[in-house]
């Protein structure tokens, strides 16, 4: 599929909680748009690997110092932005339970969000994109050409977190990870810097009956409907 806006870089932003289905379905609509697809998480992932390869701790005084002295790039792979910190790409121990301990605290730092934000209104700039996560309609991208918000049910989204790590979805087990998961929506919506919540004008879709499919298809027909001189999504003034 064509650039559906020619001339001119666009942001589809995708936020919701934890297990919401962000990552798959942003990942497809770009696809389907022939969008770059940016997940803002691996970020912060790619952070939190850092700093625990590296023995880092986040209330240490030149935490903040350290972070912003880092180099971090973001390089296209077949439509997907991959994280390197320092030259070094973390992989499969982006999704470790060290690193998703950890994360949501490490995200909520200053130091932090000032050097993610500034590499994804970067790649804003330089691709038609679409992005996911908790804060990019609200915060990173307020002026997105869509915003889409997605839900879902907490058993259906541990169901689906259980299956992506190849665990047996029992009882016992969503019952632990849907815990979990409200612990990590709690920290998320609670935080000073950019909390998770729905930006006014997003669109809420509700993701727990409904075939990924179904969900993407919608997302894209809801882009294609924007119309092309729209202004470019781009990172607000303020």
């Amino acid at each position: 599929m064509t650039d559906i806006a020619p001339g001119g870089r666009r942001v589809i932003a995708i936020d919701g909680p934890a297990a919401s289905g962000k990552s798959t379905t942003a990942a497809a609509v770009a696809r389907q748009l022939g969008f770059v697809h940016l997940n803002s998480g691996l970020l912060y992932r790619a952070l939190t690997w850092w700093t625990i390869r590296n023995g880092w701790k986040e209330t240490d005084p030149g935490f903040a110092r350290r972070i912003e002295g880092l180099r971090i790039e973001l390089r296209v792979e077949e439509g997907e932005l991959r994280v390197l910190v320092e030259g070094h790409e973390p992989g499969e121990a982006l999704h470790g339970l060290d690193v998703t301990k950890l994360v949501s605290a490490v995200a909520g730092l200053a130091a932090v969000r000032r050097a993610t934000l500034t590499l994804l209104r970067d790649a804003g700039a330089r691709f038609d994109l679409v992005c996911d996560g908790r804060d990019i309609g609200t915060t990173v991208f307020p002026r997105a050409h869509l915003k889409v918000f997605l839900v879902a049910d907490a058993t259906e989204r541990a169901r689906r977190r259980l299956l992506e790590r190849g665990v047996e979805a029992d009882a016992e087990a969503i019952e632990r990870e849907v815990s979990r998961l409200i612990a990590r929506d709690r920290a998320d919506r609670s935080r000073a810097l950019s909390p998770l919540r729905r930006a006014s004008d997003a669109i809420e879709i509700d993701t727990t009956r409904q075939h990924p499919e179904a969900v993407v298809d919608q997302i894209v027909a809801l882009a294609l409907e924007r119309h092309p001189d729209d202004p470019s999504p781009g990172a607000a003034t303020s």
